[in-house]
């Protein structure tokens, strides 16, 4: 990997631009899913967190970004606030079948429903990169000859840090039929206060009521001389008194230490490979083909070896540390679920600066009516929550693409409070606020404000960083040395989708 001042490391990619239109896999369009792709050879962390924070997404090294307003189906980042989280009905009712399963034994009769999930290799249509690009990235000197140009301002005084105010695949497979189940029926359910009778205040539990009125009992309750200058305690108000469970407990509950099973949530690094990676690769590629064969009707050919590796193993984040940072590191993870010894299912993630980001979840079909996507959900914002005690920015769980106009992928915006991108401005806008444009059309600008734009569009073009014979240079440079050179357009267009912070830094590979 080639190395900055500093000892930092360069993304390294190749744009091939998105002209041509694919097979989708949620309307089953043969041409009509649109998106820019680019592979990496390397990638930062930080580099990947900017990206994903413009749209784009990973599958295995291949890095893609939809056309929002050209796709059949337009799809929208989202993300969780993982802090803020707290489990809907049907997540606790996921929960608990996992725990009745652990504790007694019982697995659920029957196929979980409405699986909203495709081939991790279907989506994006990935191309192969160049055939000379590797070799000369591997062994590239770096000449830098950045000094042609007026110094570029430091990328990391440039960027701001992502507030929490405002508010793979391609896709991550989350089966969560009670989810969707749970989804319509608030949809259509009256909100406190707002019922019949408009008028009446929103009902309140009956423990609460009665816990209120022995309060005031109390209180009403004639006093000692003994007693004369106690203060009767205030009455709590109702909602201090009933502080909701956090998840952590409910996932607790959910693994009893004396039952007949045992489940246990081990994370391998998967790029470099861990050595237990590299040791439970056999088992953990066998559970992967029963998933494909039976939820996807893959042939038994179809889901190699090599697909495997390729898409769900094979990262271009390389792994980084921290003194800050949480004690895994940063960079990409298998987080594997073993029962009883026997890995059950996978959930694919990068950890990165701000987030864990979610690529793919895989499981052995014959434990479907669990509902272990849901379940991985669950944990997987746990998990985020886990580290940010660890690395305070790492606060938000993403999800992969928000899709509303497949009814399937609906989902994940029940993992609330949560933001969907603005495909426009790339601002964060609660999804709540999303959700009536989306239901006039499929594409929308979140963003209500008519004057604001992209923020970190790259003005000069000729900023933009090149690696062109194992050369660093801004591509001002390059085209000078390549008189009559004809890509600016191109370069221009990659430049706006990856945005300044992005152009400056990451290296786009020149032939």
């Amino acid at each position: 990997m080639l190395k900055m001042a500093g000892n930092k490391s360069y993304t390294i990619v190749e744009y091939f631009g998105g002209d041509s239109g694919y097979r989708c896999g949620y309307c089953k369009n043969d041409e009509g899913n649109f998106s820019h792709g680019m592979w990496s050879h390397t990638m930062t962390v930080q580099d990947y967190q900017d990206l994903i924070d413009r749209g784009w997404r990973r599958s295995g090294k291949y890095v893609y970004k939809p056309k929002m307003n050209k796709t059949c189906c337009p799809q929208y980042t989202i993300r969780c606030h993982a802090l803020k989280f707290q489990p809907s009905k049907s997540h606790k009712k996921v929960l608990k079948k996992i725990s009745k399963f652990i504790s007694k034994g019982e697995l659920p009769k029957g196929p979980a429903e409405g699986e909203p999930m495709d081939s991790v290799c279907d989506q994006a249509g990935p191309r192969e990169p160049s055939n000379a690009c590797p070799s000369q990235v591997q062994r590239a000197a770096i000449t830098d000859i950045q000094k042609e140009l007026p110094e570029c301002p430091a990328a990391t005084e440039a960027r701001k840090e992502a507030g929490d105010g405002a508010p793979a695949d391609s896709v991550t497979p989350r089966k969560d039929p009670e989810s969707v189940a749970g989804e319509r029926a608030t949809a259509g359910a009256p909100r406190a206060g707002m019922g019949a009778d408009p008028g009446r205040p929103p009902c309140r539990k009956a423990k609460d009521l009665r816990k209120e009125r022995r309060l005031q009992k109390e209180q009403n309750r004639p006093q000692s001389e003994g007693d004369a200058s106690i203060v009767s305690p205030t009455p709590p108000n109702p909602a201090q008194t009933t502080q909701p469970k956090p998840l952590e407990d409910f996932i607790n509950e959910s693994l009893p230490d004396n039952s007949p099973h045992r489940l246990e949530v081990r994370l391998v690094r998967s790029n470099p490979p861990s050595p237990q990676f590299k040791a439970s690769f056999d088992a953990s590629y066998q559970v992967y083909k029963l998933y494909q064969m039976a939820i996807h009707k893959d042939p038994p050919d179809k889901p190699s070896e090599s697909q495997f590796r390729r898409f769900l193993c094979d990262s271009p984040l390389e792994a980084e540390h921290s003194p800050d940072g949480p004690e895994a590191g940063y960079g990409s993870f298998h987080q594997q679920y073993l029962l009883d010894g026997r890995i059950v299912a996978v959930g694919v993630i990068d950890i990165l600066p701000t987030c864990v980001s979610s690529v793919y979840l895989y499981y052995h079909p014959d434990f479907a009516s669990l509902s272990l996507g849901s379940y991985s959900a669950l944990r997987e914002i746990a998990f985020t929550r886990q580290l940010q005690k660890q690395s305070p920015k790492l606060s938000f769980y993403y999800l992969g693409f928000y899709i509303h106009s497949c009814p399937k992928m609906r989902y994940k915006g029940q993992y609330r409070p949560s933001d969907l991108l603005c495909p426009e401005t790339y601002a964060w806008v609660s999804i709540e606020q999303c959700i009536p444009q989306l239901e006039n059309s499929r594409y929308a600008r979140f963003n209500q404000d008519p004057e604001a734009g992209d923020a970190r569009v790259l003005k000069e073009v000729g900023r933009a960083l090149v690696l062109y014979r194992r050369a660093v240079m801004p591509y001002a440079a390059y085209s000078r040395k390549r008189k009559g050179s004809s890509d600016e357009a191109e370069v221009q267009q990659y430049a706006d989708l990856v945005g300044q912070d992005c152009a400056e830094r990451i290296l786009l590979y020149r032939a």
